[in-house]
């Protein structure tokens, strides 16, 4: 499989990227629609995982000073288990070095927390519940 993650290029790659957001955190895991469009996707940078020319992964940052605020990972179903996640990390990590952003801070799903820690991000606090769902703050600090 052949994939390129890459920032969004264009109002079509958006808008499969928000389906899929739809797809997995509203109908897959039951998080109201208001709750996943919360006014700030028009202020992030959004990477994409396209496969051919398909976009099949997405993620967000949010850059705040030196912070950024990573969120909104998702992959489609027929595409998990690939490593795209770990890609869309990865990308994440790039995109916030070239910013000179010091941390990536996140609120990862419980069940995902291992695919963070795998990814140099640390716990921060108590699980707490967010849409419903468990999740736990991790961050990871950039030297």
């Amino acid at each position: 499989m052949t994939v390129e993650i890459r920032r969004v290029a264009n109002r079509a790659e958006m808008d499969a990227a928000l389906a899929i957001r739809d797809r997995v955190f509203c109908v897959e895991q039951g998080v109201p629609k208001r709750e996943e469009i919360d006014g700030r996707d028009p202020e992030a940078v959004h990477l994409v995982a396209v496969q051919d020319g398909v976009v099949v992964g997405t993620c967000r940052l949010l850059f705040v000073d030196r912070t950024v605020q990573f969120s909104r990972l998702a992959v489609e179903q027929s595409a998990r288990r690939h490593g795209l996640a770990t890609r869309l990390l990865l990308a994440a990590d790039a995109e916030a070095l070239d910013a000179g952003s010091r941390r990536i801070v996140l609120h990862a799903q419980t069940y995902a927390r291992d695919l963070y820690l795998a990814n140099g991000y640390e716990p921060h606090g108590r699980v707490f519940t967010e849409a419903s769902i468990e999740h736990i703050a991790m961050e990871k600090r950039f030297a």
